[in-house]
């Protein structure tokens, strides 16, 4: 597969859809992602009370290179210039080779809440003492998982002192292969549940995954050298934009107000490809703001970025992530809805730690480009230049003149409605 595809933005939809089958090496039509594909019976299947489907463009960022392999990567989102700036991120990394990633392991975390404890601490040693035996309990819920590889390899006991008094939380520590685990780890936990009750003589509150998926962790850096920093659109140089976000990242660091909106935009970009692959992309919303209130990638206190920006050696912009990312290939809506199955087919991951490989590469590509936009030109330029079509539209331009219309409202430095209808009565469009 080729990312590096030159002039794709400029292809008509039916262009870009020839040339991704082409690069891809797709056998079959995507007709899945190019049309509306979910009927209503198939929708009920997905979720309840159905009256109908919505649909978001599905687009595809281009321009990725993850651990020496490159990727088309579909994105499923509905705010303008995303997808253009995880394009541009990806082309900033490509410079230097691209991203090169790390994972702990496919592992998610399931809760039970012990409560009534009047000696937490002695609970807590009952429970250690008989890991094994609940580690084989557990792992009789799924044994498909554990012929595969996977299911639960430790357990952890903590204990909380809370309101309503002292309380002992036990975690199951499951490796949940390529699946995003939910149901799994919600069964093993119910499951053990009153062998916990009976090891503490307490009662069981809670029993279900967190999604705080610190042992799910994805990990992905690069370098991008000063000259690729450089925009002409302003008078800053390359090295003065890497100290820039530099700054910005180390703002971030200090001020939860600007580290809160720092993380959403790395979202964007993670978000967009875990709705494509139609993956819970709440839960991985919920991990890393979580993570993040941990500190974040420093490990600081209160609320801190996902990612880190530093100054190498030789004067190249180095960038790194760190979050949870609790993502499947196999089960749920990734196999009932068509346009799932085709988006990861375009993707061609084998497996959820490799498609977790490439959404830490994505959040970091979008955050970079993102950077890069703040410190120089501000990010309305850029984002405004792709929102004026959508504003002609939505004043009624016909296809022939969006175009012309947001050009011009562009030149004008006016991407407003009102502008727009002025324009358009000068056209006399009824």
């Amino acid at each position: 597969m080729q990312s590096r595809l030159s002039g794709f933005y400029k292809q008509s939809p039916a262009e870009r859809v020839q040339t991704l089958q082409e690069e891809a090496g797709l056998d079959a039509p995507i007709g899945a992602i190019t049309e509306e594909s979910l009927a209503r019976a198939s929708a009920e299947m997905i979720s309840e009370n159905v009256i109908g489907t919505i649909s978001y463009p599905v687009s595809v960022a281009t321009n990725f290179r993850v651990d020496g392999v490159d990727r088309l990567v579909p994105m499923a989102i509905e705010e303008t210039s995303v997808v253009a700036a995880a394009s541009l991120g990806a082309k900033l990394a490509r410079e230097c080779g691209g991203f090169e990633t790390t994972t702990t392991g496919p592992y998610m975390i399931a809760q039970i809440q012990v409560t009534d404890i009047d000696a937490p601490h002695h609970a807590a040693t009952a429970i250690r003492g008989a890991t094994d035996e609940l580690i084989a309990r557990a792992n009789e819920q799924d044994p498909v998982l554990v012929e595969h590889g996977g299911g639960c390899e430790d357990i952890e006991v903590r204990t909380l002192s809370t309101r309503e008094g002292p309380m002992v939380v036990v975690h199951l520590l499951v490796d949940v292969q390529d699946a995003m685990g939910g149901n799994a780890v919600n069964t093993m936990a119910e499951a053990v549940a009153p062998q916990i009750a009976d090891l503490t003589g307490g009662d069981i509150g809670l029993r279900i995954l967190s999604n705080l998926a610190d042992s799910r962790l994805v990990r992905a850096r690069c370098r991008v050298p000063p000259a690729a920093l450089d925009r002409s659109e302003t008078d800053l140089t390359g090295p003065q934009i890497r100290d820039r976000i530099v700054e910005a990242w180390a703002f971030a660091t200090a001020d939860p107000y600007r580290a809160v909106t720092h993380n959403k935009g790395i979202m964007n970009g993670i978000d967009a490809v875990t709705t494509a692959t139609m993956n819970d992309w709440r839960a991985i919303e919920a991990g890393a703001h979580g993570y993040a209130a941990t500190g974040g990638i420093t490990g600081g206190d209160g609320y801190g970025p996902l990612t880190a920006y530093e100054v190498a050696d030789n004067g190249d912009l180095l960038a790194t992530i760190e979050l949870p990312v609790q993502i499947g290939t196999v089960g749920g809506a990734t196999q009932t809805h068509p346009a799932a199955e085709q988006a990861l087919a375009v993707l061609d991951v084998d497996s959820a730690d490799e498609l977790a490989r490439v959404l830490g590469a994505v959040g970091l590509a979008q955050n970079l480009a993102g950077l890069r936009a703040l410190v120089s030109e501000g990010i309305q330029r850029g984002h405004m230049k792709l929102h004026a079509e959508n504003v002609a539209v939505q004043a009624g331009a016909p296809p022939e003149l969006v175009e012309e219309i947001a050009a011009q409202l562009v030149a004008e430095d006016s991407v407003r409605q009102d502008r727009a209808e002025e324009l358009l009565a000068e056209y006399d469009v009824k």
